[in-house]
């Protein structure tokens, strides 16, 4: 009796469950969930078209006709207006159209077609989509001017364009194959996608967890409480590898701005400049676990400030960039980032000299390592390795 009252349940739940997604994709709105924030799209039957399988150039051709001639601009103004309203930069408009499209065609349902909206929603909020296909791998580009390092990309003639949706392969396709069929269209628009990420949306939905980080400095022990969301790190899950004008760009979310900026504040009170800072180097050295990427992830990251803290391991170039946004949140100094073959610090510049400067553009910036060494380099000190090397200066910052 009681199996009997339990497939009687999980069948009227599969009922209800599918009758919900049906009237989502078929009646007059489609309610997304956008980190907790509820956006309702104005919709109808006439944007629920199929796609031929296999997939072909013809099949796809149809379909976005298809779609052009249904009543879809509703959906394409709504998200629009919400992009504009919450300041969203492309990264997360592209979280958003991935949100339309999962409601429109679910990814688990077809695959094909759940691309195939993202492509349409794309190319009609104004960005220029292309797709290439082969057999059964469909994916996505969006023309983009930004230097990504660990995702497919394709040239024509000075138009870059890269792939929105390689992960889904895991990342094992063979992108340089001929054989692939490229799809463009000739009223593409023409905004250029931007990985840049300047602030995180407001997640309304919470599940924090609480992360202590200690450490010692001039013989007096630090504890601090910081909060993380889970949800923040789902945001970057598939984040590319960016140049460092992007990744040091990335700020903190603000739950967990507010749970370690003000203690970082409140514990140089009363420190001059470089006191200060070098209470900040000693912070970032000491208070998490160093690892190579290679050794930790199994291949290159660049972690943003968030990341840097929910992780258990992080390298020089995430140290750095987490490094250069506590120092500019809370001194706001002028900062260059200094690329060396085999790693990555940084130099900032002070109100009063100090020992022998490092000179870009004819200023002098003092080095501040940022990541753990056998030695205890104290500011204006550069690893001893890194004397002889040719450097780069990647990123140079300017206080308004």
């Amino acid at each position: 009796m009681l199996k009997n009252l339990s497939i009687l349940f999980i069948s009227t739940v599969l009922y209800i469950s599918t009758g919900f997604a049906q009237n989502n994709a078929t009646g007059k709105e489609l309610v997304l969930d956008f980190y907790g924030d509820s956006l309702i799209l104005p919709t109808d039957a006439s944007i629920q078209v199929d796609i031929k399988e296999p997939i072909s150039k013809t099949g796809i051709t149809d379909f976005y006709t298809g779609l052009k001639a249904g009543d879809f601009q509703p959906i394409i103004k709504e998200l629009l207006q919400y992009r504009d309203s919450k300041k969203l930069d492309d990264w997360f408009y592209y979280q958003l159209i991935r949100t339309a499209a999962e409601k429109l065609s679910p990814k688990a349902a077809n695959y094909h077609r759940y691309t195939l909206y993202k492509w349409f929603l794309l190319n009609e909020s104004g960005y220029s989509a292309t797709l290439r296909y082969r057999n059964d791998t469909l994916l996505l580009y969006v023309r983009s001017e930004e230097n990504i390092y660990d995702i497919p990309y394709y040239m024509v003639t000075d138009k870059q364009y890269v792939c929105l949706n390689y992960h889904d392969y895991n990342n094992k396709v063979d992108v340089d194959s001929k054989s692939f069929t490229t799809i463009a269209l000739n009223d593409a628009g023409n905004n250029r996608f931007s990985y840049k990420v300047t602030q995180l949306p407001l997640i309304r939905k919470n599940n924090y967890t609480v992360k202590q980080l200690q450490f010692d400095y001039k013989n007096k022990e630090y504890k601090f409480n910081v909060l993380l969301d889970q949800q923040v790190q789902k945001i970057f899950t598939n984040y590319p590898v960016v140049d460092y004008a992007a990744q040091f760009g990335i700020p903190l979310s603000q739950t967990t701005y507010n749970s370690l900026v003000p203690l970082l504040r409140d514990a140089v009170t009363g420190m001059n400049q470089q006191q200060g800072v070098d209470y900040l180097m000693h912070f970032t050295r000491s208070a998490f676990l160093f690892e190579t990427d290679t050794k930790a992830y199994g291949k290159e990251k660049r972690l943003s400030p968030e990341q840097t803290l929910f992780y258990e391991y992080s390298d020089c170039e995430d140290r750095s960039a987490f490094f250069f946004f506590l120092v500019k949140e809370i001194y706001n100094l002028p900062m260059i980032v200094l690329s060396y073959p085999t790693h990555i610090t940084v130099a900032v510049q002070f109100n009063k000299p100090m020992g022998t400067p490092i000179l870009y553009n004819g200023e002098p910036y003092w080095v501040c390592e940022p990541t753990p060494q056998k030695k205890d380099l104290k500011i204006g000190q550069l690893l001893p390795s890194l004397k002889k090397q040719a450097y780069e200066v990647v990123y140079a910052y300017k206080p308004f």
